[in-house]
């Protein structure tokens, strides 16, 4: 079975605050979709992997891309103004003898290569849909707006209702997995946007398979997170790893 993995890199990334899309925002140097695609491209199981670029920033991604090592083929195609239209059109470009696909984020750029092949193993064992996922640190609490509404600077407020066990929630990370006729099919019947692909695929009804995940693998969404990320960086180069 062949497999391939697209990285949807077209969001612009408000909370990172202004500037350029948040996939184009450099680590070290480096745009961090770039450390997502290696990582993508590196893995044993992946042969082709397909980058949906910010609308009209298909020629700069793939100069970007030309100018580092990656170790399978590379296609660039054009985005969408959502993630979900984004991968809907990577899916599009994928060649026919595609059968596994995966899906993973361009601000998840230094989740490792051996997370990918543990994914793309789960589908070829016959998971239709496989997400990587965390157990929850934090205590979880369920809220409600207070009935005035507002703390006493005029800011909203809100009361615990309840505390939430957390034994069985994971926090979900990418990349995810799926046979690509089950992942084609949810996107063809989603009728609004979902958070990620697997809700796609729980909307169907069809089972959703969770392994186990890597911190290495966060999300990068706060400025305070590329200051995390590159301090990831130093320590791998530190042990001799790119």
């Amino acid at each position: 079975m062949t497999v391939a993995a697209i990285v949807p890199a077209a969001g612009r990334g408000e909370r990172l605050g202004p500037g350029q899309p948040k996939a184009l925002r450099t680590l070290d140097g480096v745009p961090m979709f770039v450390y997502a695609v290696q990582a993508l491209a590196r893995a044993h199981l992946i042969e082709l992997v397909v980058v949906a670029a910010p609308p009209g920033g298909v020629a700069e991604v793939e100069a970007l891309l030309a100018s580092h090592d990656l170790g399978s083929p590379v296609l660039v195609v054009a985005g969408g103004e959502q993630r979900q239209d984004s991968v809907g059109r990577a899916l599009e470009a994928l060649p026919p003898e595609v059968d596994v696909v995966l899906v993973h984020d361009a601000a998840r750029p230094l989740a490792p290569s051996e997370l990918v092949d543990a994914v793309a193993s789960a589908v070829l064992a016959g998971h239709g849909a496989v997400v990587p996922g965390l157990a929850m640190t934090d205590t979880v609490k369920r809220v409600a707006l207070t009935e005035t509404g507002a703390d006493g600077e005029g800011q909203p407020a809100e009361q615990v209702l309840e505390t939430v066990s957390r034994s069985d929630l994971r926090c979900i990370q990418t990349p995810q997995g799926f046979d690509r006729a089950v992942l084609t099919k949810a996107h063809a019947a989603a009728e609004d946007a979902a958070t990620d692909d697997a809700g796609l695929v729980e909307r169907l009804g069809l089972p959703v398979v969770v392994i186990a995940g890597s911190a290495d693998a966060f999300k990068i969404t706060r400025p305070i997170d590329l200051l995390i990320a590159e301090a990831v960086l130093r320590e791998r180069r530190g042990h001799g790893v790119s």
